[in-house]
């Protein structure tokens, strides 16, 4: 009897953060994102981008993607910044799980992004200005 594997992963954006896991399914695999179906989770956008992982790793790996359970938890950000955090999450909690070196490139293809956190954060206001770095405008007379 083979050991059960389960591969777990997280990825940032922004302040939103994605912690993704990974097991084999005990018949047909469900992809679900804070304990909703994935078909449920979000806006069409959203679903579109959460969508992008499976979908490429369906046209290199075939069926075998279908026999996975995925299942995330996403919290703080936004509504696309959480959505961009799970695709990154998933994209590399399915390598990890296949270690397949031509789905690494495929999605590396794809996009760059889908493999590397993006962790740029929006600069703090500051104190009586207007933005982080708009100054108030000064007048001379």
């Amino acid at each position: 009897m083979s050991k059960k594997r389960i591969v777990i992963t997280k990825a940032k954006k922004k302040t939103a953060i994605a912690r993704a896991r990974i097991k084999e399914a005990k018949s047909r695999g469900q992809y679900r994102i804070n304990s909703q179906p994935v078909e449920v989770y979000g806006n069409e956008l959203t679903n579109h981008v959460v969508l992008i992982p499976i979908t490429i790793a369906k046209e290199v790996l075939g069926k075998t993607v279908d026999s996975l359970d995925i299942a995330v938890r996403v919290s703080g950000g936004g509504v696309m910044g959480q959505a961009e955090a799970v695709k990154v999450a998933v994209a590399k909690a399915l390598i990890e799980w296949t270690g397949s070196e031509k789905l690494k490139k495929a999605f590396l293809e794809y996009d760059r992004n889908l493999l590397v956190d993006d962790v740029r954060k929006k600069e703090p206001k500051k104190y009586l200005r207007d933005g982080a770095r708009a100054k108030p405008q000064k007048s001379y007379r």
